[in-house]
């Protein structure tokens, strides 16, 4: 049972949401995480950056399932977010965030052009692309 406000809302909004809104939120969140875990290994505070990096690598493994490969772009941005799982192990392994580093880089860019996307398209472009949701 959900009693905080705060999950409340947050549970709302994902259930509102439009399926390119649920997107900008994945990127979101996967943007937070590995902002937090660059921040843990600059700290060396190691098992919380395995945690972030973790649950960056689960939705950005989600972002990857969900893609539809009725579109040519699809398969690219699969080997991307495959890559992009990688540098996070390697990151996480490693203990650099060099590594996180790049991923971050690629998500924010990701998110921008999903975002810019919507604005042109009304949302056509980032529901398509991530349709099986």
């Amino acid at each position: 049972m959900i009693t905080s406000p705060y999950d409340k809302y947050r549970q709302s909004s994902v259930q509102t949401s439009t399926p390119g809104q649920l997107l900008l939120m994945l990127y979101d969140g996967a943007i937070r995480f590995v902002r937090g875990g660059i921040g843990a290994i600059t700290d060396q505070d190691y098992q919380k950056a395995n945690t972030l990096l973790g649950k960056a690598q689960s939705i950005i493994s989600e972002l990857r399932i969900t893609l539809d490969y009725s579109y040519e772009i699809s398969q690219q941005l699969s080997s991307l977010y495959e890559y992009m799982n990688h540098l996070l192990i390697q990151a996480n392994v490693k203990k650099e965030t060099g590594p996180a580093e790049e991923v971050l880089g690629y998500l924010i860019d990701l998110r921008e052009s999903f975002a810019q996307a919507a604005k042109s398209a009304g949302n056509v472009t980032q529901d398509s692309v991530h349709a099986n949701g």
